[in-house]
């Protein structure tokens, strides 16, 4: 009976791990804005990346350390992928769980890239990664990738 009981504890853990796994969902670039409209009153950091991108992949540790260090802040690190939507099951969300993100996680569910890419900043030529930084009214666009100095020096501007 005694061990019945350790099994079912055991397979009981197991499943609560697993379904706590971070959530990916797709983002319209109007849900995202949306967002940022309704939280007036904290900062955003948005990234755009992607799992194929060597210096988006380098730089995210330091916005994860970013919102883990100014929990007590109203900051929100959004972290978008620029990955097709084809691979979210099979390249985005394995990644997000391999690299235990913590910060929320989405990817963008976009059809024309120019347009999306205009809508976030006209001077933004593509490339990634990309960041923009939003408090109130004031927003910087910054396509370059962070060091966790430069990145922290960026959010304390705003």
């Amino acid at each position: 009976m005694k061990i019945k009981s350790v099994f079912y504890l055991f397979l009981f853990a197991i499943f609560s791990v697993s379904s706590y796994s971070q959530n990916v969902k797709l983002l319209t670039i109007d849900q995202l804005n949306e967002r940022i409209e309704k939280g007036k009153d904290s900062t955003y950091v948005v990234n755009f990346w992607a799992t194929w991108c060597a210096p988006c992949i380098k730089e995210l540790p330091h916005f994860e350390k970013l919102s883990a260090e100014h929990k007590s802040d109203k900051l929100a690190v959004l972290l978008v992928s620029l990955d097709f939507k084809s691979k979210l099951n099979s390249n985005v969300i394995p990644f997000v769980k391999r690299k235990n993100l913590k910060n929320e996680v989405f990817l963008l569910n976009e059809g024309s890239p120019q347009e999306f890419i205009d809508r976030i900043d006209p001077s933004w030529s593509g490339s990634i990664p990309a960041t923009l930084f939003i408090k109130n009214d004031k927003r910087k666009f910054v396509e370059s990738e962070f060091t966790y100095e430069q990145l922290l020096t960026e959010y304390k501007k705003l």
